[in-house]
């Protein structure tokens, strides 16, 4: 037997786990969404070994938009999460990458609206 088959049988398993494999250097994965899209570190960071520090909205915007983009997106949620009476809210104020999610709009307004957030 060749050294061929063997090896095949390595690189599609390896295939097979890379959404297991896709996690910081923490251990912490990301959400199965943004692996599934091939979302890398660097591609929200933009930096080879990042840091703990926020991503900044500009990065979220890339793929998903601009804020009146995600306002349009979002029009039929009541109360749009995206058209705060706040303004405009840091993309990771609510969509944690690395953490549990949280509703800055709970923050204030705890138990009266449920949102459904990726």
């Amino acid at each position: 037997m060749t050294l061929a088959r063997p090896i095949a049988h390595l690189l599609c398993a390896l295939l097979l786990a890379a959404p297991a494999l896709a996690q910081d250097a923490g251990g912490r994965k990301l959400p199965d969404h943004h692996v599934k899209a091939g979302v890398h570190c660097f591609d929200c960071h933009h930096e080879e070994k990042p840091t703990k520090k926020a991503v900044a909205s500009d990065s979220c915007m890339t793929c998903h938009g601009d804020y009146p983009a995600m306002k349009a997106l979002t029009k039929d949620v009541k109360p749009n999460p995206h058209d705060s009476h706040l303004g405009e809210i840091p993309c990771t104020e609510c969509h944690r990458q690395h953490q549990a999610l949280k509703v800055k709009c709970l923050e204030c307004h705890e138990g009266k609206f449920k949102f459904n957030i990726r």
